[in-house]
Order: structure tokens, then sequence, then C-alpha cells
């Protein structure tokens, strides 16, 4: 007589105690969150101004920005968005550590290991962010899976010092997950989509009222810098929560043991 071998259940990733998380996080450490943020998004906005136009930035006009810019200009856009983006997050998986720790939040602290991993941050961020694109286009889903399966990329790259194989790093710890990834990913993803849709109405009716001068456009830039560093803010923290989770699930490291890291 053979016994079977009892397989143990695979534990749920919580998703909903991750988006709790991530905003219990955020908004008890929102002027942090700003101060972290903020620098990187505004600087954002302004190359948006540089490549589309500050008019099509603010929502004030629709124009074609590869009219305003060229395609080699909205080309180099896009990578030093991504480039900010991805060392915004960088940032904010420090954060969001030592904040689920109770830890003293030390933005300054941050920056350092931020940039000594922002090369293989900002490649793999360009390559996910192709492969994301190609499933976009194709359908819905495939987007989605693809983000999913790379979700963590960044967190690993921070925590692991695992440089140019931060996306295989991601995709094997998160397989099995990548659904439960993918409903996380669109509720936050529709958190950030609402905030932004209501705050850029209310910017481009700022905007407007003011008229589009030097004083409208500057406090436009200003209002939509600190509006998309809350979205960064609950993403990144989102990230963070994310991979803090699979590797408990996984391999039984806690959140003290990864942010030790950065001692």
């Amino acid at each position: 007589m053979t016994s079977t071998p009892v397989t143990a259940p695979k534990l749920p990733l919580g998703v909903g105690r991750i988006i709790s998380s991530s905003f219990s996080i955020l908004f008890r450490n929102i002027a942090a969150v700003m101060i972290v943020a903020f620098i990187p998004s505004l600087i954002g906005q302004l190359i948006s101004v540089a490549t589309a136009g500050a008019d099509v930035t603010l929502g004030v006009s629709a124009a074609n920005p590869f009219v305003t810019g060229g395609a080699t200009t909205i080309i180099l856009g896009v990578v030093l968005q991504l480039a900010i983006q991805g060392l915004t997050i960088a940032l904010l998986v420090q954060l969001a550590y030592d904040a689920k720790l109770g830890r003293p939040i030390t933005p300054l602290a941050y920056i350092s290991p931020a940039l000594k991993a922002i090369v293989p941050i900002v490649v793999l961020s360009l390559a996910i962010g192709i492969l994301a694109g190609i499933g976009f286009m194709l359908l819905i889903i495939p987007g989605l899976y693809i983000y999913a399966v790379f979700s963590v990329t960044t967190p690993a790259i921070m925590i692991e010092r695992v440089g140019f194989g931060g996306m295989s790093r991601s995709a094997s710890l998160t397989r099995d997950y990548r659904w439960p990834i993918i409903g996380a990913l669109i509720l936050l993803g529709l958190c950030t989509f609402g905030l932004s849709l209501v705050s850029g109405f209310v910017v481009t009716a700022l905007v407007l009222a003011i008229g589009v001068n030097a004083a409208g456009i500057g406090l436009g830039l200003l209002l939509s810098a600190l509006i998309a560093g809350l979205t960064y803010g609950l993403s990144g923290i989102g990230a963070a929560l994310i991979y803090a989770r699979l590797r408990d699930i996984k391999e039984g490291i806690s959140v003290d043991d990864l942010a030790a890291v950065f001692d």
C-alpha cells in the first residue's frame, strides 16, 4: 500500500491586504512620499513639456505630440520618463519597507542605493515597457500578464542586487501568482487612473481660469507633479509589498530581512 504525498495548499497572495497596506503606508507617510517623488515627477513633467508642449502636457490642447517634437524627441522623452519612473520606484521601495517596519523615513539615504541600480532598472524598464506595449496592442490581457510577470523587477534589483537578472528573478517569483498580481495591478491602476483623471480636470480648469501663460503653466506643472508623485507613490509601494509578500510565501523572508540590506 502506497501513501499519496500531501501537498501543502498554496498560500494566497492577499490582494486586499496589499491594497489596503499600500494606501495606509501612502497616507501615513504622504509628506515623505511627496519629498521622494515630487522632484522626479516634476522633471518628468518638464520632459513632457519639452517633447509634447506645455498645453498638451496640461491637457489644455489635444495636439499630436509627434507634430510638436518629432519621433526622435518623443522616443528620447519616453526613455527619460522610464528612467525617472524607475528611479522613483527604487526610492519608494526603500521608503515602503521603512514605513512598514515603523522605522524613520530618511529620503536622502535612499538616493545612493537607487543611483547604483539605475542602469539595469532603466534598461529593463524599457524592455518591459516594449513587451507590455506589444501585449496591449494585441489584446489587453496579454499586456497585463506580461506586466504581472515582470512586476517586481525593480524591487528585486534593489533588494537582491541582481542587476540585469531582475526580469528573470521577477518571472521566478511571480510564477503561480500572476493572476492575483494582475488583480492587484488592476485595482491599483484604477485608483491611480481615477486620481489622475479627476485631478487632470482640476488642473486643466485651473490653467484655463488663470490663462495659458507663465503663471498658469507654472502652477499647473507644480500641481501635476504633485499628483504624479502620489500615483508613483501608490504604484511603487504596491510593487514593494507584492515583492515582500512573494518572498515571504516562497522563501520565508520577512520584511525585516528585506529592509536590512539598506542598513
